[in-house]
């Protein structure tokens, strides 16, 4: 779940690379000149309207947050004022021309001091989109020193989550290894890829650092000499611990 700006002067192939980006991360995209002729028709180009252009292009991108999506703003947003009315964002400067076709838009752009990518003229939007989403979404080394964590997860809740992040801090990389107990009684309702979708929504600013894999329904953990791992139990803090799975079903169930 992200919140990203792609920015830039007109003209710079914004657009080209939120459509390539878009679907790598099944983001909703919303483009500036779309938001003013639907929804914001009352603002011209001033700059306390453009500030305030760009204060409600940020406040719909929080609302996909809030709702456990990816949202990418699509604008010019050319001063520091309109960056800040914006809001905190993985910022992508597409920084491909000198100049823009609005002259009043060219005098007051300011390039950002601060920004997570730089597009450059040399690279197509396709490519500068899998730059941007080895970035937002690295991938998973299975090389790297990885701690695992085997459950059912049903549902994952604060308590594994939290358990998880104690788990990165340790290590720095996990195996989430879900076992198949869907249906065996009223205990595991969900299936194995609602169980996987809901823990990546919720680690999902750990991406890249976690990988969710299906395990057999395992009963039994035997290990011989030299197995090269260390085994142990991470006990938390007492609020945590006392995290119920079981009354999440109930309440759910009661919900339902």
């Amino acid at each position: 779940m992200r919140k990203i700006l792609i920015m830039g002067l007109p003209g710079a192939g914004k657009t080209a690379l939120a459509a390539a980006l878009a679907p790598l991360l099944n983001a909703v995209v919303f483009n500036a000149d779309a938001v003013r002729e639907n929804l914001s028709p009352d603002l011209g180009f001033s700059h306390s309207d453009r500030i305030e252009h760009a204060r409600r292009m940020g406040w719909m991108c929080d609302r996909v947050l809030e709702a456990g999506g990816t949202a990418i703003a699509d604008f010019i947003c050319p001063t520091p004022d309109t960056r800040a009315a914006f809001g905190d964002a993985y910022l992508i400067w597409v920084d491909r021309i000198r100049q823009g076709r609005f002259e009043d838009t060219n005098r007051l752009f300011v390039a950002p001091e601060r920004f997570d990518l730089r597009v450059t003229e040399h690279g197509s939007p396709q490519s500068w989109a899998e730059k941007a989403l080895s970035e937002l979404r690295p991938a998973f080394d299975p090389q790297k020193p990885t701690a695992l964590f085997v459950g059912r997860y049903q549902p994952f809740h604060a308590g594994h989550k939290r358990l998880i992040e104690e788990g990165l801090r340790r290590v720095g990389q996990i195996c989430i290894a879900v076992r198949d107990t869907h249906g065996n009684n009223a205990s595991n309702p969900l299936p194995y890829f609602a169980v996987r979708q809901r823990i990546e929504a919720v680690l999902s600013a750990y991406a890249g650092k976690f990988v969710v894999v299906p395990l057999p329904n395992i009963t039994h953990v035997f290990y011989g000499r030299d197995v090269g791992y260390t085994i142990e139990r991470i006990v938390l803090d007492e609020a945590t611990e006392a995290i119920s799975a079981t009354e999440i079903r109930r309440l759910s169930c009661a919900l339902g």
